[in-house]
């Protein structure tokens, strides 16, 4: 009878680190790749490329306002990241047009940058960037009030960034990377939400997406454990109303993603490395 091969591989003599992998996966446990554990060297180059990500997120926070246009965000985030030495990583990216995915109101995400796309007074945007810095990626969005908007749009932007710390707080080294989102959607639902599941958070750092696929619902099979030196984003989108997306038929390059019911949705995304301690967030 053949042996199993496992599905983890050290590199060298195994470590503790590798052997308690190895155990988990003769356990059952669904283990990463050894090449999903970043070094510490690797860490370092993916936080200065989130050093550079959050640089782009704060110019634009300071620059953006009711009249300006999404083309305009696109150059302002093409713009710093050149100013940096970076490259953006959605400019070309399975045909993706510009640099940055802007998404207003009721565009979940992939938002393309437009002349014609003018921000109003109460819009809610998304704006989702990834860096890439000399080969390592750092991928992180936030959410854009313009001037005063509705209770109901604030609110809605408000319980997605809590449904974000509430992945973070669930994130634990060592645990199921299917817990965050079975962590996630009670809390959205509670508020009347829907949590998109066409689309996920993603381990990044090398490649723009790695695994493990992250998901922000509840699923009641097992997903991968989360171990230390593994880099990944949480991204959780959630709609007004329901869960479910369409692809917008006037996009030509289609990659824009609407709310099945035209409700607003909205996002919050950062990369983080997971240590013995927890998550580390490496693009405040």
């Amino acid at each position: 009878m053949a042996r199993h091969r496992l599905r983890y591989i050290p590199k060298g003599a195994p470590t503790e680190l590798d052997r308690r992998i190895m155990d988990m996966e003769r356990k059952g446990a669904i283990v990463p790749t050894r090449d999903l554990i970043k070094t510490p060297e690797q860490i370092e180059g993916i936080r200065r490329a989130g050093i550079v990500n959050t640089g782009v997120l704060d110019t634009v926070e300071r620059e953006i306002h009711a009249g300006m246009t999404t083309l305009q965000i696109d150059k302002i985030c093409r713009e710093y990241c050149g100013d940096h030495g970076a490259i953006p990583a959605c400019l070309g990216y399975g045909g993706f047009p510009m640099s940055v995915c802007t998404s207003i109101n009721e565009v979940v995400c992939h938002g393309i940058p437009k002349d014609k796309d003018v921000l109003r007074e109460g819009d809610i945007i998304n704006v989702d960037f990834t860096t890439i810095l000399d080969g390592y990626f750092a991928d992180a969005s936030r959410m854009f009030i313009i001037g005063e908007t509705t209770p109901a749009k604030e609110k809605l932007v408000r319980v997605t960034k809590e449904c974000l710390e509430i992945g973070i707080k669930t994130a634990r080294p060592w645990c199921d990377v299917n817990d965050i989102g079975r962590a996630i959607e009670p809390y959205a639902h509670q508020h009347g939400y829907g949590v998109v599941r066409d689309l996920t958070g993603h381990g990044v750092g090398l490649k723009f997406h790695e695994d493990p696929e992250v998901c922000h619902f509840a699923q009641r099979k097992r997903g991968m454990i989360l171990v230390p030196g593994m880099v990944f984003t949480i991204e959780p989108m959630i709609n007004m109303g329901t869960w479910k997306v369409f692809i917008d038929a006037d996009d030509p390059y289609g990659w824009e993603v609407i709310s099945g019911d035209l409700q607003p949705s909205a996002q919050w995304e950062h990369t983080f490395v997971m240590t013995e301690d927890g998550p580390e967030i490496l693009t405040h």
